[in-house]
């Protein structure tokens, strides 16, 4: 018994230990960095959700090994059970938007970035966001196929209805007509900035990829203060 207690309390110092190289590490430069830039979280937050990074990517890497990240499949699993997300196309794109080097894995300072903005966003800084989601193939261009393919993932189905895809072929025509301010049948960035500034609801017209105030608020709840509890 004794044997199993000083291991469990070997296994805590370890862990204790690589959360606090990780907040050394990360927190100092990104603070130094961003801290004074207007920046969403203080210093206290942004080490909460260092530990909350580290207990979402499982096991301390090896000694000698750096963390590298939380992959598609974690993180999809987190916009799926913490924020409720269950559409692939979307969660492939929020992401791939927190991938900011394409690298195929979320990284610590990745993870703070892009949560400022998925938790605490500013308006200009949802649009950017939207958008990137919303462009499927980086192209800088929201496209009619990808609206298509968008819509018809978000919408419900109903089963009356004979040819449900023509029913979404002519949303997104009525979408365009709405959006598209330059008429060259796709969204660029501004004419997605110009209809979502004229009417706010237009932000998620694609499909749910930020998430909802109770959301936000169990999670900052969970992380930000039961973290810091004794």
């Amino acid at each position: 018994m004794s044997e199993m207690s000083a291991m469990n309390r070997k296994l805590k110092q370890t862990v204790a230990e690589t959360i606090s190289k990780q907040v050394e590490c990360v927190l100092n430069p990104f603070v130094l960095m961003n801290y004074n830039k207007n920046e969403k979280f203080n210093k206290t937050e942004i080490e909460c959700l260092i530990r909350e990074f580290t207990v979402l990517l499982g096991e301390p890497a090896a000694p000698g090994r750096a963390v590298t990240g939380l992959d598609r499949a974690k993180f999809r699993s987190i916009l799926h059970n913490v924020f409720g997300m269950t559409d692939d196309m979307i969660m492939d794109g929020v992401f791939r938007t927190f991938d900011n080097d394409n690298d195929g894995f979320v990284g610590i300072k990745e993870w703070i970035e892009g949560l400022s903005v998925f938790l605490r966003g500013t308006l200009d800084e949802k649009i950017k966001y939207c958008f990137h989601v919303y462009d499927l193939n980086g192209d800088n261009y929201i496209s009619r196929e990808e609206m298509f393919h968008m819509l018809k993932n978000s919408l419900i189905r109903q089963p009356t209805e004979e040819d449900p895809d023509e029913g979404i072929k002519d949303l997104v025509e009525i979408t365009l007509k709405k959006m598209d301010h330059d008429h060259d049948g796709r969204l660029s960035f501004g004419d997605f900035e110009k209809a979502v500034r004229e009417e706010n609801l237009l932000l998620e017209a694609f499909g749910t990829c930020l998430p909802d105030t109770t959301s936000i608020e169990i999670f900052e709840q969970r992380v930000f203060q039961e973290q810091l509890e004794p």
